[in-house]
């Protein structure tokens, strides 16, 4: 008899054509019908075991390879096939002759004797229901003729000992205990989205209420691991058909779904709200001694012990396997089994706390919760009321605010999968108000969410909705960012104010989503550092940049070429590109990828002002075309990073000229190990020298100056008018020559130097000392003194203190990686607390 959750039975899926065949992981040819592994794997192994949950279509592809034996279209290697149901075991009683027992079993038909025990296979569908003991080391036995137990006999037949050569196929629910069995196992993956479309329009024969209906499914159940099982699709089928008939509308959560199946089960039965009531606390008491016992399978005793043997109802929600007085019963599922005990929570009158009810079933139950949050909605119970009555209130409010209180403290925390289930929560309750309430301005919503399921990117893009805006989506470390799970983000991306996919890789059509949501939203940084981008996905993220609110992107590390930079030219170019900050850092762009963005940089619409373009594989050969940009009275640059590229000295002798421009604007500029030598500093000094020059940060470290090109730098830096403000020579050859001039300039206030970074140079306390005098000079702005690795000793410590004493800007001063002692360390605290203008000192 079909049931809407049991399903509709086997013999009948097929004589209907609802058919389709169910999928499991194949090593070699990877996703396979079940059919074909089974004959592929009896071809390889004598023994073969199906493992998948209820409801997973094991039964009806043994059933369909069954009947196709009959009509000699598949098993055909095999002269004798006998089929076991584990249930019907239970009804055998010992002992029992070997004959007898092929006797009990359906068969194809056999033209005669077994001959040839290689010729026969035995099929044991759902073996882990049957309630014998299959252990070897009772007792095996290999006489045919011989009676014995049930027990003994299936081992045996297990084992090979009583038919050697014989094949066997089982299903189990899961694989059980009988390690003492040599097999291949198959793990069903059950119906993917191919095989739910071609069941869903087999199952509703108007094409257009097919798709309908299957589009509904997809993008409000078609995420949840249960969607892949062929029961549930026969089960959804089934109730959206009642559904659509009656012009109701179609559920959205899985709370929605089985207060329909509920209430259409309860209207199938002429009950009483009270008889109703007892039935489902009744019902509610198995399933919850059902999952605490952790018992897939019972027996009859439980339905006595709960009064439900004789309940009408009772066969919509439990299996039956085996003659009545030995069956072996089941729930035909478990989503149900944890939704009555929801249900029967709420409607039970007893005195039970909602505290005490969750944390008895909390480590027994997966989906408990969720649909316990999703009840507390008036709304999502309507139809369940008419049937049961009012369900408790005042536990319904108490598990409500408790919930409120759960989702608000886990939201500061910071477990990514702890946040989850209090979005599933969330979804389940479908209610703005406790969403906005519950997620305070202390949640952390910045917490990465990176390789999540789907279905919980389900639950947190409902938050998003609910919220209309969050500053920040972090996805970082996602493995693999599909299709899927991108089309499901999309609203959220679009309503998130900062995007962080660091070293992210993604599926094709995942970007392509990406790239809509940046353009139809209001998303203004993007991270996208050290993931993984092809040309195709580069060029199709690079659609959504012309027209949206991004002012911010970062690509560093992103395995990208001159072929990309390409790409970039007509969002930068764009009238409507809002971009002002832009990072290719660690790129292999090379110089024809700087020329192609120079193209861009030159555009009137561009209005990047930061430009990340170290370790990019740049020369001198692309300077000139930066140059031409700076000069162009287009460009909007402000900041550009060109270190740890091989600009070498012709390259800075081409830049200078950019730079003493009177429309170039650029006020940070970082030559760091850039293969600078002396050679290049006439130009550099030029350039600092002119009146138009508009830079206010130098960083020049990792280069070969010496003390002559570094000279050069502090004559320039002397001109009146020098904006310099930040200047860093960090391990430039410089000597104590240097630091004296140095010294000399912040003595002058001019430039206003206020950040001076000349670590790595190994000038001693001597050297040093020139900067300790300076500090002390009232016209000296500086704030942030960099000296690391100058060769310190403690013999500098009182200069310095009595240079940070005297100091009225110092701020920040690092002195760490020197030969400064613990013999220092009460000198330096002191001098830290009486200078309120200190803030940082490290001197490790």
């Amino acid at each position: 008899m079909s049931t809407v959750l049991g399903g509709e039975l086997p013999v009948n899926v097929i004589n209907k054509t609802l058919y389709v065949p169910v999928l499991t992981g194949c090593n070699n040819k990877g996703e396979v019908s079940l059919e074909e592994a089974i004959q592929t794997a009896l071809c390889e192994a004598r023994t073969v075991f199906v493992a998948g949950h209820e409801g997973s279509g094991k039964t009806t592809t043994l059933e369909m390879l069954f009947m196709n034996g009959i009509k000699g279209q598949q098993l055909q290697k095999f002269t004798h096939v006998f089929y076991f149901r584990g249930g019907d075991l239970n009804s055998l009683e010992d002992p029992i002759s070997f004959k007898a027992f092929l006797q009990k079993g359906r068969r194809l038909p056999q033209t005669g004797p077994i001959t040839n025990s290689e010729e026969v296979l035995f099929i044991f569908d759902d073996l882990d229901k049957c309630a014998h003991n299959l252990n070897p080391s009772v007792h095996l036995c290999s006489d045919q003729d011989q009676p014995t137990t049930v027990s003994c006999l299936v081992t045996s037949l297990l084992c090979g000992s009583l038919t050697p050569g014989a094949s066997i196929l089982a299903t189990t629910k899961t694989t059980p205990t009988l390690d003492f069995v040599t097999r291949v196992r198959l793990d069903l993956l059950g119906f993917l989205k191919p095989q739910r479309d071609a069941f869903f329009r087999k199952f509703f024969t108007d094409p257009v209420t097919a798709k309908n209906a299957l589009q509904h499914f997809e993008t409000t159940l078609g995420f949840y691991d249960v969607s892949k099982s062929p029961r549930f699709c026969w089960t959804v089928c089934s109730i959206y058909s009642c559904l659509l008939d009656s012009g109701a509308k179609l559920p959205d959560t899985l709370t929605q779904l089985f207060v329909h199946i509920l209430s259409h089960l309860m209207e199938k039965t002429p009950h009483k709200k009270d008889a109703m009531q007892n039935t489902v606390i009744a019902l509610g008491n198995l399933a919850s001694d059902c999952a605490i016992g952790s018992q897939v399978n019972f027996q009859r005793d439980k339905l006595v012990a709960f009064g439900l043997l004789s309940d009408l109802l009772l066969h919509e929600f439990v299996h039956a396997d085996g003659e009545p007085g030995n069956a072996v019963y089941s729930w035909h599922s478990q989503l149900m089994q944890e939704f009555i005990l929801a249900v029967s929570f709420f409607v039970d009158p007893t005195s039970e706390t909602v505290e005490s009810f969750v944390e008895k079933h909390k480590r027994h139950t997966t989906f408990l919760d969720v649909f316990m949050a999703g009840l507390c909605e008036q709304g999502n119970r309507t139809s369940l009321e008419e049937f049961l009555g009012s369900l408790n209130q005042e536990k319904i409010l108490d598990f409500k605010n408790g919930l409120m209180k759960r989702c608000e403290k886990t939201l500061r925390g910071f477990n990514k999968e702890d946040h989850c289930r209090c979005f599933h929560l969330l979804y389940q309750l479908q209610s703005e108000n406790v969403v906005k309430e519950v997620i305070t301005p202390s949640a952390r919503l910045g917490l990465s969410y990176g390789d999540l399921r789907l279905v919980d990117y389900v639950a947190l893009n409902f938050v998003a909705m609910q919220l209309g805006e969050m500053e920040q989506l972090n996805l970082y470390r996602t493995s693999c960012l599909t299709e899927e799970m991108a089309e499901i983000l999309a609203p959220t991306i679009a309503v998130s104010r900062e995007l962080i996919l660091k070293q992210c890789s993604f599926e094709n059509g995942a970007v392509t989503h990406l790239a809509s949501a940046l353009h139809k939203g209001i998303t203004e940084g993007l991270d996208l550092s050290y993931s993984c981008l092809n040309n195709e996905q580069f060029q199709s993220l690079c659609t959504g940049l012309s027209n949206c609110k991004l002012q911010s992107l970062d690509l560093s590390s992103c395995e990208l070429t001159e072929t990309s930079c390409e790409h970039l030219v007509p969002a930068l170019s764009s009238n409507t590109s809002q971009l002002t900050v832009l990072s290719l850092f660690g790129n292999d762009i090379g110089d024809q990828g700087l020329k192609s963005l120079c193209e861009a940089l030159r555009s009137p619409h561009n209005k990047v002002q930061e430009l990340q373009l170290h370790l990019c594989r740049l020369t001198a050969a692309s300077m000139k075309h930066l140059s031409t940009v700076l000069s162009s009275g287009h460009s909007k640059l402000l900041k550009v990073n060109l270190s740890r590229n091989e600009v070498g000295d012709t390259g800075v002798q081409a830049l200078a000229k950019g730079l003493q421009h009177p429309l170039c604007k650029l006020q940070s500029l970082s030559l760091s190990d850039c293969e600078l030598t002396e050679a290049c500093c006439p130009a550099l000094m030029e350039a600092l020298m002119s009146k138009y020059c508009p830079l206010r940060e130098m960083d020049l470290a990792v280069n070969e100056f010496g003390q002559e090109g570094a000279l050069m730098l502090c004559n320039a830096l002397k001109t009146p008018g020098c904006l310099i403000e930040k200047l860093g020579l960090v391990r430039c050859d410089l000597t104590e020559v240097v630091f004296v001039e140095l010294a000399a300039l912040l003595k002058r206030g001019s430039p206003p130097l206020k950040c001076l970074s000349v670590g790595l140079n190994k000038v001693g306390d001597q050297g040093v000392h020139h900067l300790w005098g300076a500090l002390k000079h009232p016209s000296c702005v500086l704030e942030e003194l960099d000296v690391e690795m100058t060769d310190l000793t403690d013999a500098c410590v009182e200069d310095m203190c009595a240079a940070i004493k005297s100091s009225k800007t110092l701020k920040k001063l690092e002195v760490h990686n020197n030969s400064i002692t613990n013999v220092s360390v009460p000198a330096l605290i002191k001098v830290m607390q009486d200078s309120p203008n200190m803030e940082e000192m490290n001197w490790s």
